[in-house]
């Protein structure tokens, strides 16, 4: 049986130099995308959070069976719950946990146990890994589900930084917690990633150490 396919009617093809032009365009924009810690409690709206999730959802992914849900959190009940949890965890993490490699490692960041942000920042996106999905009541194996969940991950942060928010990534560890917080505690799914989103506060600094990024020939091998 040959499957339907459709014809590619939406690719948009530009001259070279426009081609250039655009990447350039777009290496700017990203190279604007810093991972900050101190956010403003302004509100976004849920609209805007909605297109970003949709965007993340287009993600490239295997067998096209999507192996992701995502729980956007506004409740300043569940934000605080999240947080007392998660600085619970980061308290023992700093304390020893993480090994003084790990702990060497974070010290350029200037990051520590305290996470007021989890409550300040506007909205919390929880992105769930999913080892099996339901396709007509049928549960079917997903296939490279690190690796799509990662790419859509990507592409959540991306949209939300082209839509004017800032970002940090959050993973406390373990992050069984957020199963439990979301309504999502079983077998079949994991917590991936927390991702915070907002406006910057008026005081939001970037590291120095963040704004040290590798070269292209340190990166890249042209063969």
């Amino acid at each position: 049986m040959t499957e339907a396919h459709h014809p590619l009617n939406d690719f948009i093809e530009y001259p070279q130099d426009e081609m250039l032009e655009r990447a350039k365009l777009n290496y700017q924009q990203v190279q604007r995308r810093h991972s900050i810690r101190k956010f403003s409690d302004r509100a976004v709206p849920r609209e805007i959070i909605e297109k970003c999730i949709l965007a993340a959802g287009t993600a490239p992914n295997g067998a096209n069976h999507q192996p992701w849900h995502f729980v956007a959190i506004n409740s300043p009940k569940i934000k605080a719950q999240i947080r007392h949890e998660a600085e619970a965890l980061e308290q023992a993490f700093y304390a020893g946990r993480a090994g003084e490699e790990w702990l060497d490692a974070l010290k350029p960041l200037g990051t520590n146990a305290d996470k007021p942000y989890l409550e300040h920042a506007p909205w919390l996106i929880v992105i769930f890994s999913k080892k099996r999905s339901e396709e007509e009541g049928e549960q079917k194996t997903n296939y490279y589900v690190h690796e799509s969940v990662g790419i859509a991950t990507g592409f959540l942060i991306q949209a939300l930084h082209n839509a004017g928010l800032g970002t940090l990534t959050h993973t406390p560890k373990p992050m069984s917690f957020l199963s439990k917080v979301c309504g999502r505690d079983n077998a079949n799914e994991r917590p991936y990633m927390l991702i915070i989103a907002g406006y910057p506060s008026e005081d939001a600094t970037v590291p120095e150490h963040a704004l040290q990024k590798k070269s292209l020939a340190e990166i890249c091998d042209f063969i």
